[in-house]
């Protein structure tokens, strides 16, 4: 990934392994028909006082009225350019009566500016197939706003458009009294639907570490107060004080000529002036000594969690190649003690969770956190057990080994990182550009950051390691916050004194040196051999049947350099069991990662995996079990090795069991917390009628598992068959075949799983006379409103559920008009469509909200009037291709990625059925008709067939 120094430091010191559950058209050049830019200087804008090598594959410039720019050719994917513009103002930058103004500008200057209508912007863009929210977006953080459009199909047309639509929502928004009165009911439904105890557990958070400082009273969305106290001229002053030529930078990273998109900034930003003289940057200030140590939010809805900080004054770093050879150093400390935390966390620990971060946060503080999660009831202890594991990191360097444990761990990251930037997404290298903006740094290339780690390796010393880790533990300010979903004995008081306990450097913590290798685990048998090899030339895959019985998939290609995507599935996943003894299949992807093989526990496979691309990613699909990794060419043979001998020699270990029942116990209550987290709890196993196999199981279900009980359900999957393996990526397909007879295809033969009456059905609920009631813990002002209706399912009318996603963009897009752009009734209504292909039954539409108490059945109102208008009406010319061209855009977009290919030819071993459905997904999309919509419309949108649930507030 192409991204900041820092950013990398800290994506390589947060690498922990944890469980597998928590973690074209070519366009011709616009003329210059306004400012050009100034001559290119020496040293890029970027690049001022550093003496980091400057990426050449980026081009920056400076317009004269000092607009900065940064734009790149980037053809991943192709067709797309990707554009943001960053305005150095967020909420930090707002005084005490206009907290929320910038995020409120940022949705003013969506809704409306001077070249389009009230609106209009998000139909323009529908139209040129992006998709709203996630193609078009944008953010306001404490330090800047963002406006973001990733544009497909991006033609001179609509690119210059979309500039034209852009540079209007940054230099002249819509900000009337009116606009206001309406957006301002919008980010109060933002506000209201984001609340409950994760928000006030985030405030209190943030106001204890940022004590004495700017951001502690600044959270991005406002209050109710300075909301509803907001006026269209208080806006047009902050708008007018802070968005300016010189606070701004637009970048530009895509599928389209360099010289063309240099010029598009010109044309639209160059004659922007300032309304207003420039004023002096707000003093952020700085972290304070006085104020509480220990901040504590007791809620029954919250998991237990703890946050420890060391709190420095953030400052302003000349970005040297010095002081990145630092965050290196420092994020190798962060590492070593990470690893020392999650080892114990798998052997009985007092918590489940531990992990050590710096970080600079908001351009306010220099922060070091650790965060853990304890187990139920033993926070004291679990404070104490991971502070004497920090005891032991500053009190005594770490080894040689430990260090070159992490080097090998780094150089493989690092080395992931170089060879995806080839086809890293253009929408990744620009949001990587704004955020290296933002924080005052460079950005570097990967090959950069390789070669300046390549370089300084002796530097990576236990003396160096060791006065990294001291001082990521030091600072004046010292700060404890917890989450508790029961009271407190003592409280802050006793919270407090768990900081400040003197603790015993721990013993045992560090880990055990030595190694093993592939020729220590259990051994598969013998090579097995092909039986049967064919190639489809439609797709450009090997297929093969091996004399054992296991099939594969090959697909060698270069659209994914130095990567290889594996996927070995087995069994009938949620079809393996009956409905009614489905309750334990939520257990595997909690623990099947984590159990080791044979007599190996986790922590000995990390040694057999560390340094390389090895992985053992398990998940349930509705027809099979899997295992995923994405690996390199090098390692393709040891991956392949690695699945196998899991399937034939799983561990059996008690701690990965028992870890993951503290982990899922913890998390139950929590999705109590508001109305919508309990949709997300329930409602996939309400529309199954109660099915098991769907359940979020509740703490009485996860305390009846046992390490034996688990070990008995799961020993028969992990060895029924069949086997499918599918490898797409760069490599060699002679190299590929060999190791697969020498891993999989030496496995013993599985007989393929039955799949038992009933399982591979979905079966609806009965339609009750009125809605299906639950309750919420969270804010009274929060109900979530859902109605579904049933479909269908199965391959052999897949055309059927794909021109189902349609209509349900149809219908989103309606809700979004009526119920948030005109009644601001909520924030983010939703409609969607589900097709599971591989069940005879269980399909469905789903429109929901999270709503005020006396708006839910307006929602369910209006969904039922969109429903009926659509069998009865067929969508408009315009409507339809609003819905279809981003679909066929995103459709363009993901499939130039192995993962698309990979997903849509699972079971295609098996089922030869899945090929031909491939050759008309495309058209199935693309060439839908209003005719058809409204035909489905009618035959799914029967007013007796709709099911509907309400989550409200509990009565207290």
């Amino acid at each position: 990934m192409k991204v900041s120094f820092l950013t990398r430091a800290t994506m390589l010191a947060c690498c922990l392994l944890l469980p597998t559950a928590i973690l074209a058209e070519a366009v011709a050049p616009v003329p210059v028909d306004k400012a050009a830019p100034t001559k290119s200087v020496e040293v890029p804008w970027l690049y001022e006082g550093s003496d980091v090598p400057v990426d050449a594959s980026w081009k920056f410039g400076k317009l004269p009225n000092g607009v900065r720019y940064a734009v790149k050719h980037n053809d991943v994917p192709a067709g797309q350019v990707s554009i943001r513009v960053r305005i150095d103002a967020g909420s930090l930058y707002e005084e005490d009566s206009e907290q929320g103004y910038a995020h409120l500008i940022e949705h003013l200057a969506f809704r409306g500016s001077e070249h389009v209508p009230d609106g209009e912007a998000k139909r323009v863009w529908q139209r040129f197939g992006v998709t709203f929210g996630s193609d078009s977006n944008a953010q306001t953080t404490p330090t800047q706003t963002v406006y973001q459009l990733d544009l497909p199909n991006a033609k001179t047309e609509t690119l210059d458009e979309s500039m034209n639509i852009i540079a209007g929502m940054i230099r002249k928004p819509s900000i009337s009294q009116a606009a206001l009165d309406a957006e301002r009911a919008i980010v109060l439904a933002e506000m209201r639907e984001s609340s409950g105890a994760q928000m006030v557990y985030a405030d209190k958070s943030r106001e204890h570490v940022f004590q004495g400082q700017r951001m502690a009273k600044r959270s991005p969305i406002g209050t109710p107060q300075t909301l509803l106290a907001a006026k269209a001229e208080g806006l047009a002053a902050f708008h007018k004080r802070w968005y300016r030529p010189e606070t701004s930078v637009v970048v530009l990273s895509g599928d389209a000529p360099i010289e063309q998109m240099e010029a598009l900034v010109a044309k639209h930003f160059g004659d922007w002036k300032a309304a207003v003289p420039a004023v002096a940057q707000p003093d952020f200030g700085k972290p304070v000594k006085t104020g509480d140590n220990a901040a504590l939010v007791v809620d029954p809805t919250l998991p237990s969690i703890v946050s420890l900080y060391w709190v420095r004054p953030w400052e302003k770093v000349q970005d040297t190649i010095v002081y990145n050879q630092g965050i290196l150093i420092n994020a190798l400390a962060q590492r070593v003690i990470n690893r020392r935390l999650e080892s114990k966390a798998r052997d009985n620990a007092t918590y489940t969770v531990a992990l050590v971060n710096q970080d600079k946060e908001a351009r306010s503080v220099d922060l070091t956190t650790v965060s853990l999660r304890p187990v139920a009831g033993k926070w004291r202890e679990a404070i104490a057990e991971v502070r004497s594991v920090i005891a032991d990191a500053v009190a005594a360097p770490p080894s040689q080994d430990d260090i070159d444990r992490e080097l090998a761990l780094f150089h493989d990251v690092l080395r992931t990182q170089l060879d995806s930037y080839p086809f890293e997404a253009a929408s990744t290298q620009a949001d990587d550009m704004v955020r290296a903006v933002d924080i005052r740094e460079t950005i570097a290339a990967p090959q950069t950051v390789l070669q300046v780690f390549e370089a300084m390796r002796n530097q990576f010393t236990p003396d160096r390691v060791f006065k990294a880790t001291q001082a990521l533990f030091m600072g004046e300010v010292q700060r404890i916050v917890m989450a508790s979903p029961n009271a407190v004995d003592g409280g802050q008081t006793a919270l407090a004194k768990a900081m400040t306990d003197p603790v015993t450097a721990g013993g045992n913590v560090r880990l055990a040196q030595g190694s093993i290798s592939f020729a220590d685990l259990p051994q598969l048998g013998p090579p097995g051999k092909i039986a049967i090899s064919s190639m489809n030339r439609d797709f450009e895959t090997v297929n093969l049947i091996f004399s054992n019985g296991v099939r594969a998939i090959l697909s060698p290609n270069k659209s994914e350099s130095g990567q290889v995507r594996v996927l070995v599935r087995f069994g009938r996943g949620f079809q393996a069991v009956s409905p009614d003894k489905g309750g334990l299949l939520w257990s595997g992807p909690m623990v099947l990662g984590e159990n080791g093989i044979g007599k190996f526990d986790r922590n000995a496979i990390d040694k057999l995996t560390n340094g390389r691309r090895l992985e053992l990613s398990f998940s349930v699909d509705n027809d099979a079990f899997e295992f995923s990794a994405a690996t390199r060419p090098e390692d393709l043979a040891d991956q392949l090795k690695l699945i196998a001998t899991k399937l034939e020699y799983p561990g059996w270990h008690a701690a990965s069991v028992e870890r993951a029942k503290a982990l899922a116990s913890a998390e139950y209550d929590s999705y109590a917390m508001s109305a919508m987290t309990m949709v997300q709890r329930d409602v996939q196993q309400l529309v199954a009628s109660g099915d098991p196999r769907w359940k979020t199981p509740a703490p009485a279900d996860i305390a009846k598992l046992t390490p034996q009980l688990f070990q008995s359900f799961w020993a028969p999957i992990l060895a029924s068959g069949p086997v499918e393996v599918l490898v797409f990526g760069d490599f060699d397909r002679d190299k590929a075949v060999a190791a697969l007879e020498a891993s999989l295809g030496a496995m013993k033969r599985r007989k393929a799983a039955l799949v038992p009456v009933g399982a591979d059905q979905i079966a609806f609920p009965a339609i009750p006379p009125s809605p299906v009631r639950l309750t919420h813990k969270g804010p009274t002002d929060q109900v979530a409103a859902v109605i579904v209706w049933p479909t269908g399912g199965g391959l052999a009318n897949i055309t059927e559920g794909r021109q189902l996603e349609i209509l349900a963009a149809i219908f989103r897009d309606r809700l979004f008009e009526k119920f948030r752009s005109e009644q601001a009734a909520s924030y983010s209504p939703d409609m969607m469509a589900n097709w599971p292909d591989e069940f005879r039954s269980g399909g469905f539409l789903m429109a929901f909200s999270q709503v005020k108490p006396e708006d839910a059945e307006s929602f369910l109102r209006f969904s039922r009037e969109i429903a009926t208008d659509l069998a009865a009406n067929a969508v408009s010319k315009d409507e339809l291709q609003r819905a279809v061209e981003p679909a066929k855009q995103a459709i363009e977009r993901t499939s130039s990625g192995n993962v698309f290919w990979m997903n849509q030819m699972e079971g295609a071993s098996f089922s030869p059925e899945r090929y031909k459905a491939l050759t008309h997904y495309y058209s199935d999309y693309a060439g839908v008709t209003a005719e058809q919509l409204q035909a489905l419309a009618k035959r799914y949108f029967r007013p007796e067939k709709a099911w509907t649930l309400l989550v409200e507030p509990e009565k207290k």
